[in-house]
């Protein structure tokens, strides 16, 4: 058994504790950060005269062969070390002899766990981020594609007035912004080094901790050593935006899960987004946005898990906060694989326009515009509601819409109504009339289509200078 301690103990730890108490099993994932950050904290030891630049060179030497030796699979990490620490510098001890235990001179575990973990999580934010800048990017190609898509919005899953396809795309499309904007917060937040706050109380060492933070592309050091090393709000706040992102995944889903049904057939989910049944031939269902609805109580839970964690622990570390590994990446995991596919399955999704045309007709979806043409020839809006009511009750009895009664049937219940009525509950008049910004009438979904252009465009600048880092 591979420990970075042991000095004071009689006893060897028993094996159902070490197991118990190992890591090795999932922060093995960090493994990269964890040989960066100890490149880096090498280089600042030896700028700050701790090291020699020879001890330094032999150090990051063996560090890089470790990290090739692991990525070309020459070298396995195994359940025979603690955690990903102890595995790094027992191999690194094997490998350049005495000075390799001068690797942790300044540093303890609970300041280079918590460097590892933000490392970690702040590179998955930047794939976070591009895969929801996929989605909008979809989003946005839909939305340009179905600006002119009539189809009827809703309110308690009942037809309420006739909106376009673009428009309610461009209701998801707000929420992802909002959630990439959110990964760009908690990203300045966390950005902070935590190395060499040491155990809880820094270290008596001259560490320049400004220059291990600037090495490790951070912002600058953290400013209190026992937040440092018991801080995992970075955790539980991607953990948040994370279950926020899959509750909008899972109302779209729901959504496009309704629309792909025989009674709607607003769309058609492609085959190869699709599975069949074992036992119906005919039966093609939405298991990918099924999947992604049900994987968000997994996220959920996560965030549940480890706020329960968290709320009892006093300062500093403690090893309940081991905990946060396992939750937070497969968290990340379920997150990344739900936002991949959701993006698939709706560009290569068909839409029945026909169809949601038809639908927005037949739900009395223009009832509001017929009242709105009274109100414009002089009727109160309260007698109007009242006037239209009644027609859409007539319609109901006779299984006809609005725009199929006759003139005089509307006459009968109103003399007001003339020819003209029949433009003003068109689809196109009841949609294309609706200008203000945020309705869903060609002029004013242009100016949000065109305002998502610049934001797309702020986004992949964004992300490039991620790359560039």
């Amino acid at each position: 058994m591979a420990q970075l301690w042991g000095g004071r103990f009689t006893k060897e730890t028993d094996k159902l504790v070490y197991n118990f108490n190992a890591s090795i099993s999932f922060d093995q994932k960090f493994y990269r950060q964890d040989i960066r950050g100890s490149i880096a904290h090498v280089t600042m030891l030896a700028s700050s005269g701790i090291l020699t630049d020879e001890e330094r060179d032999q150090i990051i030497a063996g560090l890089k062969g470790i990290l090739n030796d692991v990525e070309n699979g020459s070298l396995q990490i195994t359940s025979e070390y603690e955690d990903i620490h102890s595995f790094v510098e027992a191999n690194l001890i094997d490998r350049i002899g005495d000075v390799g235990k001068k690797l942790h001179t300044g540093r303890s575990r609970n300041d280079q766990v918590a460097l590892d973990m933000k490392l970690y999580v702040r590179d998955e934010i930047i794939e976070l981020k591009e895969l929801i800048y996929k989605l909008l990017t979809t989003l946005h190609g839909l939305m340009n594609e179905h600006i002119d898509t009539y189809m009827p919005g809703f309110t308690h899953l009942q037809k309420a007035q006739p909106i376009t396809l673009a428009h309610h795309f461009g209701a998801y499309m707000e929420m992802f912004k909002r959630d990439y904007d959110r990964m760009n917060d908690i990203y300045d937040r966390m950005n902070y080094c935590p190395l060499g706050s040491g155990a809880l109380a820094g270290t008596t060492y001259p560490l320049d901790r400004e220059l291990t933070a600037s090495l490790l592309d951070f912002y600058g050091p953290t400013l209190n050593s026992m937040d440092s090393v018991a801080d995992r709000d970075y955790c539980i706040e991607l953990l948040s935006a994370m279950s926020t992102i899959m509750m909008h995944l899972s109302r779209f889903s729901e959504e496009i899960i309704i629309w792909n049904s025989n009674e709607y057939q607003f769309v058609e989910i492609d085959d190869s987004y699709s599975t069949g049944s074992s036992i119906m031939p005919q039966k093609k269902n939405p298991d990918i946005a099924e999947l992604v609805r049900g994987k968000t109580g997994r996220v959920y839970g996560a965030l549940t898990s480890l706020l329960t964690t968290m709320k009892g622990i006093p300062l500093a570390y403690n090893k309940d906060m081991q905990e946060d590994k396992e939750l937070t990446f497969d968290a990340i995991d379920t997150v990344k694989g739900c936002l991949a596919l959701f993006t698939g399955m709706i560009a290569t999704m068909t839409v029945n326009k026909p169809r949601m045309e038809a639908s927005a007709k037949n739900g009395f979806t223009n009832a509001t515009d017929a009242a709105d043409y009274l109100v414009n020839h002089g009727v109160p809006f309260r007698d109007a509601h009242g006037i239209v009511g009644q027609l859409v009750l007539k319609c109901i009895e006779e299984n006809i819409s609005l725009d199929q009664l006759s003139l005089d049937e509307y006459k009968a219940i109103c003399p007001v109504f003339e020819d003209d009525i029949y433009t003003a509950i068109s689809m196109e008049e009841c949609v294309q009339k609706r200008n203000t910004i945020g309705a869903p009438g060609h002029a004013a979904m242009q100016k949000v289509i065109d305002a998502n252009d610049k934001f797309l465009a702020w986004a992949e600048q964004d992300l490039n200078k991620h790359t560039k880092e």
